[in-house]
């Protein structure tokens, strides 16, 4: 039976398939399709580490981690400059420890 993924994996994943006696077919991706493919990954991780139970979490944000170090690394990224982009952002916006969560705004006339 064939299953369909279609999906950026982890480098050792096919060896992992074939060794449980699977057949793996696999492509490598241009640099273009790889950093789209990336994107992809990251909503995708994201997403099991929201669905994810309490002792799963840090599992599933080492999975993000992984992803945005790949993207980091992609050409006219450098994970210097997004650590300097995520401090800017923490002293002009602040970050998440005051665990504020907005429910609305009523808007001036």
């Amino acid at each position: 039976m064939r299953v369909a993924y279609n999906k950026l994996v982890r480098d050792r994943i096919p060896d992992i398939i074939a060794a449980a006696g699977g057949q793996p077919s696999t492509r490598i991706l241009d640099h273009a399709s790889y950093r789209d493919a990336l994107r992809s990954k990251v909503l995708e991780e994201a997403r099991e580490g929201e669905a994810a139970a309490d002792e799963q979490l840090g599992s599933e944000l080492a999975d993000v981690l992984e992803v945005l170090k790949a993207l980091a690394q992609t050409p006219g990224m450098k994970w210097e400059d997004i650590e300097l982009q995520a401090r800017r952002k923490r002293a002009e916006r602040g970050g998440f420890d005051r665990r504020i969560f907005l429910e609305y705004v009523d808007q001036a006339p």
